[in-house]
């Protein structure tokens, strides 16, 4: 089967972890997930402060398809999963310090074991939700349903990462060094699944895209209507 468009951004961004040369896996995607509840406010802080504090490129934002709102990072050169951990351990202490340990999980895990990736988009088993890339403007709309309730479509997916760019090992350094050290891992860590979906169409006699917009931009329309107007546009 060849490969479509989505699969190429999700391989160019986020491979799986490949040996090195000691034999350990060396990772080149980076998963953080906030939930139990989802919280685009507290974890748009990280989104906004890795760019402007720590010069890196903007991660991609996903909703889990369950009760969390995940952030992936990308990397230019593969790392050992216990730097990745740290790293991933250091932005927990240093933008959501105030967040319950419990309510945190990061790929790979804080013990630095180079788990599997969540899968995104995905259908998760059993449910008519899925996980999916979405906009960093739509992603306040998330906070209380962090799904979709049809399968997003693969291009609109696609485009979502494509303006995406991984991070160069300096920068990487860099971060890691700005960033104070942890004295005790930021607790326990486990990663998202899911299958992938299948895109959507919609109908309309204006222009569709333009109405969902206009209706999402709206804060006098119900958050209800807003929630189902973002998910219509993701699925476009």
């Amino acid at each position: 089967m060849p490969m479509t468009r989505l699969d190429a951004e999700l391989q160019r961004l986020y491979p799986l972890p490949v040996p090195g040369a000691a034999g350990s896996a060396g990772v080149r995607a980076l998963v953080l997930e906030l939930g139990q509840p989802a919280d685009w406010e507290a974890l748009g802080r990280v989104w906004r402060g890795v760019q402007a504090d720590l010069q890196l490129p903007a991660p991609a934002i996903a909703v889990s398809g369950l009760d969390g709102m995940q952030l992936w990072f990308s990397l230019q050169q593969p790392v050992s999963p216990a730097e990745a951990a740290s790293f991933l351990a250091r932005l927990c202490a240093h933008y959501l310090p105030g967040i319950a340990p419990t309510r945190l999980r990061t790929t790979p895990s804080t013990g630095g074991v180079a788990s599997p990736l969540p899968v995104v988009p995905a259908q998760q088993p059993g449910l008519e939700q899925w996980s999916a890339f979405v906009a960093p403007d739509l992603a306040p709309v998330f906070v209380d349903s962090p799904w979709l309730d049809i399968a997003p479509g693969a291009e609109g997916q696609a485009d979502l990462l494509a303006g995406l760019q991984s991070t160069k090992p300096a920068a990487f350094d860099a971060a890691l060094r700005r960033l104070p050290p942890v004295a005790e891992p930021v607790a326990a860590v486990q990663p998202a699944e899911a299958p992938t979906g299948r895109p959507a169409e919609a109908t309309a006699d204006v222009d569709p895209r333009q109405f969902l917009q206009r209706v999402l931009n709206d804060e006098t329309a119900p958050l209800a209507l807003r929630v189902d107007a973002a998910k219509a546009l993701l699925r476009r």
